[in-house]
């Protein structure tokens, strides 16, 4: 079977092109071809040339469209495997996909189709005013990018796609990470049969062997939505509990830094399993949904819990009761985000056994050869119909 990956990348390597590059890997593993029609938005928005291309080619780039186009002729696929189309490709290429008669699996890794930003969120807090009013005009009213020209870029493109029926006219299926997008989308108007849930998966391995840790780990870029400020709160008021945060920064901030954080930057494979290896477990305090959190997984490949937010995929991905991973806390609820992480740093024992739980979940419902038998069922009916 011949697969044409369809992605625009974002100016920085992003956990998105991260999952993009290793579905392609594990496609290609397992005896298929890739082959790939991607665009990059890297360096381009930096001009007011730049952003004023990427406003226009959001809503419809004709050049996208021309090579989606080039690209079906050349290489003749089976199936088309599109992420994101913006800026620079856009939803009418997808036309170009229905004329030549070949299925559209879409893998939704945000909240895009339904918000224009993508997050679900406004003012720190998640909002879903866009799925409740049908439509995407409060992210103008509201300014939800904070720049009225991205606001108003991001929404037109979201309103073209709609009007036009780019993605409910050509999308023979829509590949969610979370059921808690499916059920979002389906609250959107998509037909449900269309829907269906494929997790990001990870190289599971056979086993790992238990450490303890002595630092509470968060991965990440480290921006508002992520709530990493919040964690940094809960670092000053327990000074005896080390803090370390890896993760790019991409926002000024005059945040006074309490001693017992330490900030490790952007880590390499190697060095984030090493880091990981030696934490006692991860936190990932996020204001808004999030799509498909890969740090509860990477955290998972060494046996160690998480602690995430008790909203979005974080609740079927962490879970409660006997069965959970890890830990939950109250959505931005500082004081209850603190609780749960002095309690677990102070109970060694149930992070043993979290960590098992942790463990057992990724063998047997995130491992790599797990996604990749529901991707190639989602293929193979796909050919057939």
């Amino acid at each position: 079977m011949k697969i044409l990956i369809v992605h625009n990348n974002y100016g920085k390597y992003s956990g998105e092109e991260a999952v993009v590059d290793k579905m392609a890997d594990m496609l290609m593993s397992h005896g298929h071809e890739v082959a790939f029609y991607r665009r990059t938005t890297e360096g381009v928005r930096e001009s007011a040339v730049g952003k004023i291309k990427g406003f226009l080619s959001g809503i419809y780039s004709s050049s996208g469209v021309r090579g989606m186009r080039d690209a079906l002729r050349r290489e003749r696929p089976d199936i088309v495997s599109v992420h994101n189309l913006y800026p620079f490709i856009s939803p009418a290429a997808l036309f170009e996909c229905k004329k030549a008669g070949v299925p559209i699996v879409m893998t939704i890794h945000n909240f895009r189709l339904i918000c224009p930003t993508g997050l679900f969120m406004r003012d720190g807090l998640p909002c879903e005013v866009c799925l409740e009013r049908g439509n995407e005009w409060s992210c103008v009213r509201y300014n939800c990018e904070c720049s009225r020209l991205k606001s108003i870029g991001y929404t037109l493109r979201n309103v073209y796609a709609r009007w036009t029926g780019a993605y409910r006219k050509n999308v023979a299926a829509f590949a969610c990470i979370t059921d808690f997008q499916r059920q979002k989308l389906i609250a959107a108007g998509y037909e449900a049969e269309r829907v269906t849930v494929i997790p990001n998966g990870i190289d599971a391995p056979a086993s790992y062997d238990l450490t303890g840790g002595n630092y509470v780990a968060y991965i990440g870029r480290l921006s508002y939505e992520k709530g990493y400020d919040l964690l940094i709160e809960v670092a000053r008021r327990n000074p005896s509990i080390p803090f370390r945060f890896a993760g790019a920064k991409r926002e000024q901030s005059d945040m006074e830094i309490p001693g017992n954080v330490e900030f490790m930057g952007y880590l390499q494979q190697e060095e984030l399993s090493d880091f990981i290896c030696h934490s006692r477990f991860v936190v990932m305090p996020s204001r808004c949904y999030e799509g498909f959190p890969m740090a509860i997984l990477e955290a998972a490949c060494y046996g160690k819990p998480t602690i995430g937010p008790a909203h979005g995929g974080f609740t079927e991905i962490i879970g409660r009761g006997e069965q959970a991973i890890g830990d939950l806390f109250e959505p931005n609820n500082l004081d209850d985000l603190e609780r749960k992480v002095v309690s677990l740093w102070n109970r060694p024992d149930e992070i043993a056994r979290l960590g098992e739980k942790a463990f057992e979940k990724l063998k047997r419902e995130y491992s790599s050869e797990v996604i990749y038998q529901k991707w190639d069922n989602l293929f193979q009916k796909l050919i057939k119909e």
